[in-house]
């Protein structure tokens, strides 16, 4: 391709709106533009990055025996109904109505349009397992969209369903989707870790995300090189406390805190750490009343595991200060386990305290000293909290380490949510009915590249992973309109480089070295050469590697061999 030709446009200063490296990066290297909130066109040359990805995932799916489809976007609402989901996904599903007044919505998922197609097509145990995949753009209507494409409302998505007569069975295609998975993200040259996680609104019994790492990352992974454990801190277990609670040993005391009702706020005027204290949301309760979640200071609840208890209501909620009031006598931040008359359920942690402090269920004050079967009945417990750092994991290799992710793919093991709920079925080799068993698969493909953006890229712009980027080489030619001999050899070099399978972007324009270069470095391209007078007159390119830096000069008849020794190998 020859930037001669292609109507280019790179911006200099970062747009107000972009928050994140990535934003910033695709919208100054011209690679999408913005329409409208969360909804973005891709240009030219941010296509090609776009297609190398959507090219590996396509590769491994087919590799992995799965069957390409292409589903409607829009669907009808009446599937949705069946599921149940029509009313429970909420403001993300984009409703929509044809002229005849029937419900649609632009797919964000595609479980019920898949399930709906397995009970048309799908009779006998004979033909399963089956795992049908599409590549296809989706729509959630997220409230307040950001980050450019990582949280966008329009997004390409490949997403993959398998179908089966028993566990068994899909057990066997979630573990070839998961190893498929681990191909793809190591072939686009990603540092990624695979967790486990939790299902949330697809649902299902088992499921594995993963995740890009980068210091921007939404997510936080907990993880241990000693037993390969690692998981979504949402999904990781924090193990009870190995010593035992030491005994009482300071009285309790009633202590004024006028106005102080934070943790930090606590810490500060009693100078006492976090880790002593003990902290007491009251949230709404099942049967419609309150219940209390004690927690240690330095702890964060942990809603997925919140949501578990029997006592909660779902979805988790915090009570609204005037039911604490009612509850405690006291605003919030002042409650407490002492003389506290609603159930109360505590994390491990929170449990092994001993002389904490915490509210007195009065405004104004705190209580120092307390203890639990002295000052305030034992509780319940019940793992409730994040895990952090220097946490033992959970299968006994070691302290966890937490780092950002970002999750770019996510498997579960759906089994028949969807298939009881639409009556899919199948005649077992007895000749009975069967409920179809199924597992959903699904890899976002656009926000793959702001990814892999927020992982490679410096002060100077995208550090594209070899297999993702747009072109192998750059080919910079200084000064062209100046120098017809230039011209001339920057003309054979780009024939032969392509003759020899190599992708080049050919800088040719009337521009200043310095644009060039500049140009180059924040478009991101592996490797990069450039031709001038005085490199022609000694017979040779300038080369230099975008990640390393490194430069050297090459010899123009050996340019093509040298890089294609350099180059990894990549389907063009």
């Amino acid at each position: 391709m020859r930037l001669s030709q292609l109507p280019w446009t790179t911006l200099k200063e970062t747009p107000a709106d972009a928050e994140v490296i990535s934003h910033q990066l695709l919208l100054r290297a011209g690679l999408i533009r913005r329409l409208t909130g969360g909804i973005f066109t891709w240009m030219p040359l941010g296509l090609r990055v776009l297609r190398r990805v959507e090219q590996i995932v396509r590769e491994e799916m087919d590799r992995a025996g799965a069957l390409e489809v292409l589903m409607p976007a829009v669907q009808p609402a009446e599937l949705w109904q069946e599921t149940g989901r029509w009313d429970r996904y909420g403001d993300l599903l984009l409703r929509i109505r044809d002229r005849h007044e029937r419900d649609y919505c632009f797919g964000p998922t595609h479980e019920e349009i898949i399930t709906d197609l397995a009970r048309r097509e799908l009779r006998s145990y004979r033909q399963l397992p089956v795992n049908y995949y599409q590549i296809q753009t989706k729509f959630r209507d997220e409230i307040r969209p950001r980050f450019g494409l990582m949280r966008a409302r329009e997004f390409v998505m490949k997403d993959a369903y398998s179908f089966h007569i028993d566990q068994g069975s899909l057990e066997q295609t979630y573990a070839a989707m998961a190893n498929a998975y681990t191909q793809i993200f190591t072939r686009l040259g990603l540092k990624f870790r695979t967790v486990e996680a939790d299902s949330g609104e697809i649902g299902g019994a088992r499921s594995q995300e993963f995740h890009v790492l980068a210091e921007s990352g939404e997510d936080a992974i907990a993880w241990c090189d000693g037993d390969d454990f690692a998981a979504n801190v949402e999904a990781a277990p924090a193990l009870p406390p190995r010593a035992p609670r030491p005994a009482p040993a300071e009285p309790m005391r009633r202590v004024t805190t006028p106005g102080i009702r934070s943790i930090e706020e606590v810490c500060a005027a009693l100078a006492v750490p976090p880790g002593r204290c003990l902290k007491t949301l009251l949230v709404d309760a099942a049967d419609g009343g309150l219940v209390a979640l004690a927690l240690r200071g330095d702890h964060e609840l942990n809603l997925v595991k919140a949501a578990r208890l029997p006592q909660v209501a779902q979805p988790v909620t915090l009570a609204s200060a005037e039911r604490i009031l009612a509850a405690t006598g006291a605003p919030p931040g002042f409650a407490g386990p002492v003389g506290l008359r609603i159930p109360l359920v505590a994390d491990h942690a929170a449990a092994a305290l001993a002389d904490f402090t915490c509210g007195a269920n009065e405004d104004g004050y705190h209580l120092s000293g307390v203890n639990w079967g002295r000052d305030a009945p034992e509780p319940a417990t019940a793992d409730l909290r994040n895990v952090v750092a220097g946490d033992e994991s959970p299968h006994g290799g070691g302290p966890l380490a937490i780092a950002r992710g970002i999750e770019v793919g996510h498997i579960f093991q759906l089994g028949d949510k969807y298939s009881q709920a639409m009556k899919a079925t199948v005649l077992d080799e007895d000749g009975k009915e069967r409920t179809l068993i199924m597992g959903c698969y699904g890899i976002g493909v656009s926000r793959i590249v702001a990814a892999a953006i927020e992982q490679n890229h410096d002060e100077h712009g995208i550090i594209w992973p070899e297999p993702m980027s747009p072109f192998h080489v750059t080919l910079l030619v200084l000064n062209p309109k100046n120098s017809e001999p230039v011209t001339a050899a920057a003309e054979a070099l780009y024939l032969e480089l392509h003759r020899a399978g190599l992708e080049v972007l050919l800088d040719d324009r009337d521009a200043r070295p310095g644009v060039k270069f500049a140009e180059a470095d924040l478009l991101g391209v592996p490797h990069r050469l450039v031709l001038g007078e005085r490199g022609l007159k000694d017979g040779v390119v300038e080369y230099r590697h975008r990640a390393s830096g490194a430069e050297q000069k090459v010899a123009l008849h050996e340019t093509a061999t040298f890089l294609r020794e350099r180059i990894h190998s990549r389907p063009s």
